[in-house]
């Protein structure tokens, strides 16, 4: 059912499909209470507290979605000039853009994890939960994807290719 992922070790593999399928059950979720609360408002009926509950869960699932995909290697990436280098400089390429990608991860959970930590004391209108926790899924979504990043920048130091990092599926 889940795409495979590359080759890493053991926590990481585990990390990834924890995150794979609370992303697909954060959607499952989504998707039953939009639908629901459109029944609902055949019978002019509304949850308010959908709207807002909806709300803080796109931010999660866009967040863990992003780190679904960094595991993956399947951000979109415009590659006409690196395709262009020989495998040496590409190397030097990728490990220049990944370490790009992985420093403004780490300035996202910076800020990211500051912003949940001031945000304990605001509350969301509806459901009057601290607002902290919808901030705090860009603090972990951002974290996983800088776990994961890190683990390429690892290996692209070490010298394994693209084609070995994020093998192609059929």
């Amino acid at each position: 059912m889940l795409k495979p992922v590359p080759p890493a070790p053991l926590p990481i593999r585990l990390v990834g499909r924890t995150v794979d399928w609370v992303v697909i059950t954060i959607g499952a979720v989504m998707a039953t209470m939009v639908f629901t609360n459109v029944c609902l408002h055949l019978f002019h009926e509304d949850l308010a507290w959908v709207t807002e509950f909806g709300e803080l869960l796109m931010v999660w699932v866009t967040f863990l979605g992003g780190a679904c995909a960094a595991q993956r290697g399947a951000h979109m990436t415009i590659t006409e000039f690196i395709d262009k280098l020989e495998p040496a400089h590409r190397r030097w390429a990728d490990l220049a853009v990944q370490s790009a990608c992985l420093a403004m991860l780490l300035v996202l959970v910076r800020y990211g994890w500051s912003l949940v930590n001031a945000n304990w004391g605001n509350q969301l209108t509806v459901l009057e939960w601290p607002m902290a926790f919808q901030y705090m899924g860009m603090a972990v979504g951002c974290s996983l994807m800088a776990v994961f990043v890190a683990w390429d920048v690892w290996q692209i130091a070490r010298g394994v290719p693209r084609e070995a990092r994020y093998p192609k599926s059929e």
